[in-house]
């Protein structure tokens, strides 16, 4: 039995075991955040599971292998205090608003054109992260099966889509804390391994004089600017995002909801250290392999050197890994979809079972428009990086000012925030002033744009 056997029967037992979840789902709740029956370490593996995809794996260590340290300050590092801050900060009044999306918190505070306005941007930051784990799943499986990549890309899409739409939160949860321990086991096994094989004294050495730097005190084309951006990337830009606070939101309770992403920030940053460090082992194994394309660097050197079994245990971890993610992926902006967008305009007087049906269909819409994306592009880093900053210059302050500031805001002052980040981002976006990253001027935007809203006052709301 080859090396695809053992694959497609860890697919069929991920899928299988996706749906059987769906006995779990009785409503609408249910399907959105397991009504809050999380217990923590189901709840800590969801989270960990989610951050730990493609990007980590396989878009970190690329970026590893070329460019060092400063080349991952945006993952892993951004993504773990995106985690640290998340649950300093809005874990526990979010997880007090009993709310179902993020989107039912702008409605609250800014009336529903401002619900719909920032649904359909947290929507948008959401296809491009998806389509990055579609990606990683077709490089995948072209190199398992030989396939061509896009019908990789296709198959893959219909898996994660088919096991989401059945089971919902609870398919997630479920088969993130089994893929959790794959992921674990599958690297820490693999790394053991090749560690064996390689030099310890010259593989914290390099060329690169500036390959292990962490700050850029002596790194000529890294500005300090640029560092503080990579930082912020995540760091910043994930914290208004759908799919975390929808993976803490389904603990059982508040104080569970706070361990459980602490825990799981714990558990990727300590793991995403095993994917630098097997980036470090290509360079020693395989020098040719730097040269060619980094993305597959990484796999082509565990075929070389490995038996089959612990390529077996790689490829489910990282099949594991990118699963996860792209299951949170779609699920997260389908919730958006069916409950802040489809569910006012179709069914606003809907029973539970029709907004559960509509959620179901909301994951298959997201699911077709996130693989033509994911068909379109190639970058796994990149497209992750795009998402994220998209909610950093849109979402995150008129969020943070809803959930801390909400009886002194206005509708005014949010579409102002959301209109005047996001333009004047795509505006230096296309027109760069070099000293200043365009999502800080965005950002920067942003917050003026909610501050003068905000003392115009309603008259000027449509």
């Amino acid at each position: 039995m080859n090396l695809g056997f053992w694959i497609i029967l860890y697919l069929l037992i991920t899928v299988v075991i996706g749906v059987l979840a769906s006995r779990f789902i009785h409503s609408s709740s249910d399907f959105l955040s397991t009504s809050r029956r999380l217990p923590l370490i189901l709840n800590a593996s969801a989270l960990f599971a989610f951050w730990y995809g493609s990007e980590t794996v396989l878009g970190a260590s690329s970026e590893f292998i070329q460019h060092g340290l400063l080349g991952v300050i945006e993952d892993p590092f951004g993504g773990f205090l995106c985690l640290i801050l998340f649950a300093l900060i809005f874990v526990r009044p979010l997880y007090r608003k009993n709310i179902l999306t993020l989107g039912d918190l702008f409605r609250n505070v800014y009336g529903p054109k401002i619900e719909r306005l920032s649904s359909a941007l947290m929507i948008l930051s959401f296809f491009g992260y998806a389509a990055a784990q579609i990606i990683a799943l077709g490089i995948l499986f072209h190199t398992i099966f030989g396939l061509d990549e896009t019908m990789g890309r296709l198959i893959s899409a219909v898996l994660v889509m088919a096991y989401t739409t059945a089971g919902g939160m609870w398919s997630v949860s479920i088969t993130d804390f089994i893929q959790s321990v794959i992921i674990i086991v599958g690297l820490v096994f693999i790394t053991l391994f090749l560690f064996n094989m390689v030099d310890p004294s010259t593989l914290f050495q390099s060329d690169n004089p500036y390959f292990f730097d962490f700050v850029p005190v002596r790194h000529p084309d890294v500005s300090w600017m640029d560092y503080v951006a990579a930082w912020c990337a995540l760091g910043l830009g994930s914290l208004a995002s759908q799919d975390i606070f929808q993976r803490a939101n389904a603990a059982r309770s508040e104080s569970i909801a706070v361990r459980s992403t602490y825990l799981g920030a714990s558990l990727y940053l300590l793991f995403a250290m095993l994917p630098l460090l097997l980036g470090l082992m290509v360079f020693q194994l395989s020098p040719e392999l730097v040269a060619d394309n980094t993305q597959h660097a990484l796999m082509t050197m565990i075929a070389q050197y490995t038996p089959m079994w612990l390529q077996v245990l790689f490829y489910g971890a990282l099949t594991s890994a990118i699963f996860s993610t792209c299951s949170g992926a779609l699920l997260a902006p389908s919730s958006l979809l069916a409950e802040n967008l489809l569910k006012p305009v179709l069914y606003p007087d809907s029973s539970d079972s029709q907004l559960l049906r509509l959620s179901r269909i909301s994951v298959v819409i997201v699911s077709i428009l996130a693989t033509v994306l994911a068909l379109m592009s190639e970058s796994i880093y990149h497209l992750v990086s795009q998402s994220s900053i998209l909610g950093m210059v849109s979402i995150l302050v008129p969020l943070y000012a809803a959930l801390f500031h909400g009886n002194s805001q206005k509708p005014m002052g949010a579409w102002l925030s959301m209109s005047c980040g996001l333009g004047t981002y795509i505006l230096f976006e296309l027109f760069p002033i070099e000293t200043v990253p365009s999502m800080f001027l965005g950002f920067g935007a942003s917050i003026i744009g909610l501050l003068s809203g905000n003392k115009m006052g309603k008259k000027y709301w449509i």
